[in-house]
C-alpha cells in the first residue's frame, strides 16, 4: 500500500464516521435515510454525466451492490435505532475486515504476504476491542436484536466490499462505478418513505434537508476514495484501514453523544496504529 493509497482510506474512514454520525444524530432514520440515499442518487446522476459508463463486465456487480448496499442501510438503520451509536457502529464496521480476508482469500484469489496477514489480524483485534467495550462500558446487559443487526450490518459491508473490488476493477472507471452504485442503491429507500409517509414526508424530510444532503455528499466521497484504492491495493488491507473510521467513531461518540471513551479503548487505537504500520511495512 503506497502512501497516496493509506491517506485516501484514512480521509475516507474520517468521513465515514462523521456521515454516519449525521445519519444517527436524525432520531427518524427512514428520513435520515431517504435524505443520504436520495442524496447521493442525485450527486450520482451529475457525475454519471461527466464520466465513463463502467464496462459491461462490470454490471452484474454494480447490479448485486447495489442491493447488498439497500440491505446495509436497512440493517444500519434497524441497529442506529436499537442501540448506542458508540456501540454500534464499531461493531457493524468492526466484523468487516477479517470476513473481507476470507472472502479474498476464497473467492478473488488474493493472497496475503505475512506483514499484511499480520497487520490485518493485529488492526482487526484493535477494532473488536473497542466494540467489545462499548459493549462492556454500557452498563447494562446485551441488548441482542441490536447486535444481530450490527453483526448482520457488518456482514453485509464485508460482502459489498468484496463485491465492489471486483467489479470497480472490471469497470475500468471508478468515478463511473460510484456514480451509477449510487444512483442504483439510493432510489429504493427514497420511493419507500415516499409511499409510506405519502405527503406528510416533505414536512419531515425539510428540518433535516441541509445534514442529510452533507451526509449524502460525506458518503459518496468516502466510498468513492475506498473504491479508487482498491483498485491501487488489495481488499483486504484496504478493508482494515478503512475501519479505523471506529477510531473516529467512538471519538465522535464521546464528544457528541457524551459516551465513555477510556483507557480500553485507548489501548485499541494503539493496536489499530500498530495494524497500520504493519499494512505500510508491507507496501
Amino acid at each position: 500500500m503506497s502512501l497516496l493509497v493509506v491517506v485516501a482510506v484514512l480521509v475516507a474512514a474520517f468521513t465515514h464516521a462523521a456521515w454516519n454520525a449525521m445519519a444517527h444524530a436524525i432520531k427518524d432514520q427512514l428520513v435520515a435515510f431517504t435524505l443520504i440515499g436520495g442524496g447521493a442518487s442525485v450527486i450520482g446522476a451529475a457525475l454519471a454525466a461527466f464520466s465513463p459508463v463502467p464496462s459491461g463486465g462490470a454490471w452484474p456487480y454494480l447490479i448485486a451492490s447495489a442491493l447488498l448496499h439497500i440491505g446495509y442501510q436497512v440493517l444500519l438503520m434497524r441497529s442506529f435505532s436499537l442501540g448506542d451509536f458508540g456501540q454500534m457502529y464499531p461493531i457493524a464496521r468492526g466484523t468487516a475486515p477479517l470476513v473481507v480476508t476470507v472472502l479474498a482469500v476464497a473467492f478473488v484469489g488474493e493472497s496475503l504476504n505475512a506483514w499484511q496477514a499480520a497487520g490485518v489480524a493485529v488492526a482487526s483485534a484493535g477494532l473488536v476491542g473497542v466494540a467489545l467495550w462499548g459493549i462492556r462500558g454500557s452498563g447494562a446487559r446485551p441488548h441482542w436484536p441490536a447486535l444481530l443487526a450490527a453483526l448482520a450490518t457488518g456482514l453485509s459491508i464485508a460482502s459489498y466490499t468484496v463485491v465492489d473490488g471486483v467489479g470497480v476493477r472490471a469497470a475500468h472507471t471508478p468515478i463511473g462505478y460510484i456514480a451509477w452504485l449510487m444512483i442504483l442503491e439510493g432510489l429504493l429507500i427514497p420511493a419507500y418513505a415516499w409511499y409510506s409517509r405519502r405527503g406528510a414526508l416533505w414536512a419531515q424530510l425539510r428540518p433535516y434537508a441541509v445534514r442529510g444532503l452533507l451526509g449524502a455528499a460525506l458518503s459518496m466521497t468516502a466510498y468513492g476514495l475506498v473504491l479508487w484504492a482498491q483498485t491501487r491495493a488489495p481488499l483486504a488491507p484496504v478493508a482494515a484501514l478503512r475501519e479505523s473510521s471506529i477510531i473516529v467513531g467512538a471519538a465522535i461518540g464521546a464528544v457528541f453523544f457524551k459516551e465513555r471513551f477510556g483507557a480500553p479503548r485507548i489501548a485499541a487505537a494503539g493496536l489499530m496504529v500498530v495494524g497500520i504500520g504493519l499494512m505500510l511495512r508491507a507496501g
